[in-house]
């Protein structure tokens, strides 16, 4: 592997390739080393916080118009980019070249957002509150912040975190999955080109010594955390521990609520998009259909013919419809929870073990799996697997449903394909889930609005991005001031009040 390969560091505005640790990079479609990425020491860490707090005084500084002209200037260089990032992450992902470059539209979107930074920070003032008193609010940016990113989203999620922390007058350092780097390096590249002063925003590429290094530093003020629910509550715990501010999402198990009254060609549809899409490695994949009364054979039978068209192969191909997983490692673990709902009584009907795409056959490639008959007890009901496997599990009425979804640990996102208001109604008053589609299989939140679960797959007080990231970037501060000519002679003892 020659320096070319290694996959480097980002500093002070500056690309570093410094470490003794490397950590193999694939292309999964292929199951061939790419190139080698380099893992932050402590000492690499503690430089790129160095870099950000130097860089924090002057840039919190800058007025929001300021920063929003740079973050403009960066969605522009992103929208050129576009089919490049795209590119890198099917490359180093494996996702179908289509659903990476919807990734990168996505994650655009939030820059957009985030460009709105003179509007988004205004406060509220109150005129004459008495004794010729005003009061009014302040946001104030918190200083060093840290990203640390899934691999599942090497682009979007790192922009739900980037923009809105430069927004609001922080500086940032990013931590991004070690299973597919490069497209970070391109965002701080095009951050620089963009007119970002040196220092603002950093990577460091890592492990886990990274990301403990990121914990312990006393100078990082926040962090922010996208994977899975043991990751993101360890950092939740080491973080606010440490008096740190604290954002960590963490893992899913979506079900999709499949009503009697629901067109099943829709709901089948929607199914094979939310389940089998990417690989089934998001967050928000649908992963368990619950089938009300006597759904359950019939969507079957529309699920059927839809599994056999899907082409699974090498996301470069233009046709295909699903990728590879990110490693091998993550396809042993996959077929190992397929073989467990097989152990344990669920019924499979379509089996992707040893599944060998064409032309890719040395690829991490699961086919598309279907189970029927899931129970809750067994374990490819209670664990997030994030690979492409669908699990039906069938009960008797809509107030059963409910119950099971409110039952699990997880409470990320859910849907319900129903042709009844009253039912979608009382679905999305009574469902203990933090996003809820109805009739929509993937309910994401648009930039606008926020991203996050309920239960153990949010830890923390604040969702990602929107107004709730305007919250997490920021403190609150409340100032009440008065001039000499409109103070009374002589001391007050009793409380203050509105006069």
């Amino acid at each position: 592997m020659t320096q070319a390969n290694i996959i480097g560091h980002f500093i002070g505005g500056q690309l570093q390739q410094a470490g003794v640790r490397h950590s193999d990079v694939f292309n999964p479609a292929l199951g061939q080393v790419t190139a080698r990425v380099a893992l932050a020491s402590r000492d690499t860490v503690d430089a790129a916080v160095a870099a950000a707090k130097a860089a924090f005084p002057a840039w919190s500084e800058r007025s929001a118009l300021q920063r929003s002209r740079i973050l403009f200037k960066f969605k522009e260089l992103l929208d050129k980019h576009h089919k490049e990032l795209a590119a890198i992450i099917t490359s180093e992902h494996g996702k179908v070249l289509s659903d990476a470059m919807g990734e990168v539209t996505r994650g655009i979107e939030i820059v957009e957002f985030a460009c709105g930074a003179p509007h988004l920070l205004k406060t509220t003032l109150t005129d004459n509150i008495g004794g010729g008193i005003d009061n009014w609010n302040m946001r104030q940016a918190l200083g060093v912040c840290a990203g640390i990113t899934p691999f599942n989203f090497p682009v979007m999620v790192p922009l739900w975190m980037i923009p809105m922390a430069l927004a609001t007058g922080n500086t940032f350092v990013l931590k991004p999955s070690e299973r597919d780097p490069s497209a970070s390096l391109l965002l701080a590249d095009l951050l620089k080109r963009a007119g970002l002063p040196d220092g603002v925003f950093n990577v460091v590429q890592g492990d886990k010594d990274a990301v403990d290094a990121l914990l312990q530093h006393p100078d990082v003020e926040a962090v922010s955390f996208v994977g899975s629910t043991p990751i993101a509550e360890y950092i939740y715990q080491e973080g606010t521990r440490r008096g740190k501010r604290v954002q960590a999402l963490g893992g899913a198990k979506n079900h999709m609520i499949v009503m009697p009254d629901a067109n099943l060609d829709q709901a089948a549809d929607a199914l094979i998009g939310a389940a089998y899409g990417s690989a089934g490695e998001r967050c928000m994949a649908i992963s368990l259909a619950v089938a009300v009364g006597d759904t359950g054979d019939a969507l079957i039978e529309k699920l059927l013919p839809r599994i056999d068209r899907l082409r699974v192969r090498n996301g470069t191909d233009a046709e295909a419809d699903m990728g590879p997983l990110v490693t091998a490692q993550h396809k042993a673990k996959v077929e190992g929870y397929i073989s467990k709902g097989v152990e344990e009584g669920a019924r499979l009907i379509v089996d992707g073990r040893d599944f060998k795409a064409p032309g890719a056959e040395n690829g991490f490639f699961v086919g598309a799996t279907l189970f029927d008959q899931v129970k809750t007890d067994m374990t490819i009901y209670k664990e997030e697997i994030f690979g492409p496997v669908l699990g039906i599990v069938r009960v008797p009425d809509f107030a059963a449903a409910v119950e099971l979804i409110n039952a699990h640990e997880f409470g990320n996102g859910v849907s319900c394909f129903t042709s009844d208001g009253g039912v979608a109604r009382a679905f999305a008053r009574a469902i203990k889930v933090g996003m809820v589609g109805i009739n929509v299989p993937i309910p994401v939140p648009m930039a606008w609005h926020s991203f996050g679960g309920w239960k153990r797959s949010l830890f923390g007080d604040h969702h990602a991005y929107g107004e709730e990231g305007i919250r997490f970037y920021t403190r609150y501060k409340s100032v009440m001031q008065r001039w000499p000519d409109s103070i009374a002679k002589g001391p007050e003892f009793s409380m203050p009040t509105a006069k």
